[in-house]
């Protein structure tokens, strides 16, 4: 098989792994700053999917027009929910919060499954089959496009926290909480702002990714065990990770389907995550917290 063909689906692995950064990084800024692990992560990112296929298919809109508006909706969903039923769960047992979060994924699951059916959907836009070409590397024009609206959110958010006062303000939650409620911070209304903005990128994740993949309800509970392979990957509450972890799985993903079978993509995907749970625990760009 010639050379560039491998390069080629490499690079389109790569794109479509920022996307899924793009979705980590969602449930790892959750987790650093609130350390609850969102269990209905995927399930979010599939309302998100569907919200974007009805504003085709009514209006016409191109997902990538509305991901702003859609990550917006996104963003209310996360903060109402944390601020309104996960907040209460914060100081319970880790038990009682996975069993909550399961309860809510398993109703989103259901709430989709009864109001759009069993049947995929998807988007097809006006460039869906357009590509880039440039030698003997060919681009996929929807993959391209998505990556790089997975880039642009991804550095928003990096700013965000980097130099905005509130950023500032939930990193010093996740830091030290005590010491954040000391000096007088809204803890609670960080929290379920932080949690608002992990909904938000996981919304905005798959107002793109549904350019690339057909959506059904189940598609919610396979990305969120995706999206904890990626963070695991790159460390539990590291940005950078997150986006490192789902590049490697990307092309892990895109290789393994044209050396092996495309049935066979998972398999390696949690290969690498054995590895790196035996000789790195704390992900590759984790901290080390032993």
């Amino acid at each position: 098989m010639p050379a560039e063909i491998y390069l080629n689906v490499a690079v389109g692995g790569t794109l479509t792994g920022l996307v899924y950064g793009l979705m980590a990084l969602g449930l790892s800024v959750i987790f650093g700053v609130v350390r609850v692990v969102n269990f209905a992560h995927g399930e979010m990112m599939t309302i998100a999917m569907y919200i974007a296929v009805v504003l085709f298919a009514s209006f016409g809109l191109d997902p990538l027009v509305m991901l702003v508006p859609i990550a917006a909706v996104l963003f209310a969903f996360g903060y109402v929910l944390q601020a309104g039923l996960i907040n209460a769960f914060i100081t319970r047992p880790e038990h009682t919060q996975f069993l909550l979060l399961l309860a809510i994924a398993l109703i989103l699951v259901n709430g989709l499954l009864i109001i759009f059916g069993p049947d995929a959907q998807s988007v097809r836009t006006s460039y869906a089959f357009d590509s880039f070409q440039w030698g003997k590397l060919i681009v996929d024009a929807t993959k391209l496009y998505a990556a790089i609206a997975a880039i642009v959110v991804a550095a928003a958010l990096f700013a965000f926290f980097r130099f905005t006062d509130t950023g500032t303000a939930i990193r010093a939650c996740a830091d030290n909480h005590t010491g954040a409620l000391t000096v007088g911070l809204d803890v609670n209304r960080l929290y379920a702002l932080t949690f608002g903005l992990g909904s938000a990128c996981v919304g905005a994740a798959g107002t793109v990714l549904v350019l690339i993949i057909d959506v059904t309800p189940p598609v919610g509970p396979i990305y969120t065990l995706l999206a904890f392979i990626i963070v695991i990957t790159g460390g539990m509450g590291s940005m950078p990770g997150a986006l490192l972890g789902g590049v490697l799985i990307g092309v892990t993903e895109a290789l393994a389907g044209l050396i092996f079978t495309p049935s066979a993509k998972s398999m390696f995907a949690f290969g690498i995550l054995v590895l790196v749970l035996l000789f790195r625990p704390q992900g590759i760009l984790g901290r080390n917290l032993s």
